[in-house]
């Protein structure tokens, strides 16, 4: 946890010294997740939850970017209000962060991506099985209902996917997939949630190589 006086950099702004280890955690992950194809230039985003403060990675981080983002890009704000909903470079999808991080206390990370190898199961609106002894924990990863990209439905469905699975988020993380989009997984904190979200994608992998060993 960074100290108390790490947390006064004002809504919305960026982050400068304040939070700065959570801000290069998720410039590294942001980073590893495109060159590990776990995204792309299309989108995604990433935040963190410290109390009651949200970090999050800039609007067009992937398409303006290329995710070479810096510390200094990432937005803080607080998670009770919608202030930060007003900077000009929040991530459009950001209030799903918000919203999940409001109903679900132990949610400590949020990453949404368009990984290479489990777009194939959102674009046929396809549950993933859990096919390794990896990902047995996390369940099916299951499709929520399709909604408008960065709309309060959206939101609402993401977390009404989530809801009542709180004890994934604190053994590790919880995910759902968006119809024609991408996934979310929320985690308990940015680490875990990014292991769970590697290992979802490869389990992924193994369906569709498993189906061609098969035809």
């Amino acid at each position: 946890m960074i100290a108390d006086a790490e947390k006064l950099a004002p809504p919305g702004e960026s982050v400068g010294n304040a939070g700065q280890a959570i801000a290069e955690q998720i410039v590294y992950v942001g980073r590893t997740m495109f060159e590990q194809r776990l995204t792309d230039f299309a989108g995604g985003n990433i935040s963190v939850r410290d109390g009651d403060t949200i970090y999050i990675s800039p609007r067009y981080a992937g398409s303006k970017q290329h995710w070479k983002l810096e510390p200094s890009d990432i937005l803080s704000g607080a998670i009770a209000n919608d202030d930060i909903l007003a900077h000009p470079r929040f991530s459009r999808e950001g209030k799903m962060h918000l919203a999940v991080y409001r109903t679900f206390p132990d949610a400590g990370a949020i990453i949404h991506a368009h990984p290479f190898h489990i777009l194939p199961f959102v674009v046929a609106n396809r549950p993933i099985e859990p096919v390794l002894e990896a990902t047995q924990k996390f369940g099916v990863t299951e499709l929520v209902p399709a909604a408008p990209a960065h709309s309060d439905a959206l939101a609402h469905n993401v977390v009404e996917g989530m809801r009542g699975k709180d004890d994934r988020i604190r053994k590790q993380a919880v995910a759902v997939l968006i119809p024609y989009r991408g996934i979310v997984v929320a985690g308990k904190d940015l680490y875990n949630t990014l292991d769970a979200l590697e290992r979802i994608d490869w389990n992924a992998w193994c369906i569709l190589a498993a189906k061609q060993l098969t035809s």
